[in-house]
């Protein structure tokens, strides 16, 4: 199988999952001149046509990544808020840096319990005089204010409060992440194994609601159904 610097599942017609694990950059030169591939790799514009192509009504991205280049970050959020279905995105190790910031374009965002999330200011390596220095340091401002203001629009919390973590470089387990307005609610070891069970369990019973319901048709088929006992139509739609 060829390596993917991200990968998309259509899980059914009604969901497809994205996967982002690994870091969120785009190419370097080596991978660039030589046609490299790293697996560990996101970046927004490898899967922007994949994403536009998504036909179900659900999405769910799931996260494991360090983070990353701003840039990217910002893209990659961009992206999928504009995904015209229902955006649901989950931490499934750690959302960091970066990759934080795409963890909040989700409508719904789930951390399990075993989930990390930290959020910090952008970084630049420098050099040059006083004023080149003064001048990278006010560019980094400039550069980390549009996190600050998606950190602000989807949890609710002052400009304030979120530089001062952005300042401390704050780490979040799931408990802090709900409480404080970054994951809109909290999924407990085995939770979604049962879910899915309860969700086959549904489909199952609706499946097999289904099957007697066309019999019940079936047998009606050649009278006149206004003549058709109530009780027998009441009995199945107690069930």
């Amino acid at each position: 199988m060829k390596n993917k610097f991200f990968q998309f599942e259509r899980e059914n017609d009604n969901l497809t999952t994205l996967y982002i694990y690994g870091d969120i950059r785009e190419p370097d030169l080596f991978e660039t001149l030589f046609g490299a591939e790293d697996s560990s790799r996101v970046d927004a514009f490898s899967f922007k046509d994949e994403l536009e192509a998504i036909d179900t009504p659900n999405l769910l991205v799931r996260i494991n990544s360090s983070g990353g280049e701003v840039d990217q970050g910002l893209a990659i959020y961009s992206l999928l808020k504009d995904f015209k279905g229902h955006l649901i995105t989950k931490v499934d190790g750690w959302a960091c840096s970066a990759a934080s910031v795409i963890f909040m374009a989700g409508e719904e965002r789930i951390m399990p319990e075993s989930s990390l999330l930290m959020i910090h200011n952008a970084w630049m390596r420098a050099e040059g005089d006083p004023n080149a220095l003064r001048k990278s340091a006010d560019d980094l401002e400039t550069i980390t204010q549009p996190s600050v203001n998606i950190y602000v629009e989807k949890t609710g919390l002052s400009e304030e409060k979120i530089k001062e973590m952005m300042d401390n470089e704050t780490w979040m387990d799931c408990k802090q992440a709900f409480e404080l307005g970054f994951a809109t609610s909290i999924e407990k070891d085995g939770e979604a194994q049962q879910s899915l069970k309860n969700i086959n369990k549904y489909l199952k019973k609706l499946v097999e609601k289904n099957n007697e319901l066309e019999k019940l048709v079936s047998s009606y088929k050649e009278k006149d159904l206004n003549n058709t006992k109530k009780d027998s139509w009441e009995s199945f739609f107690n069930k």
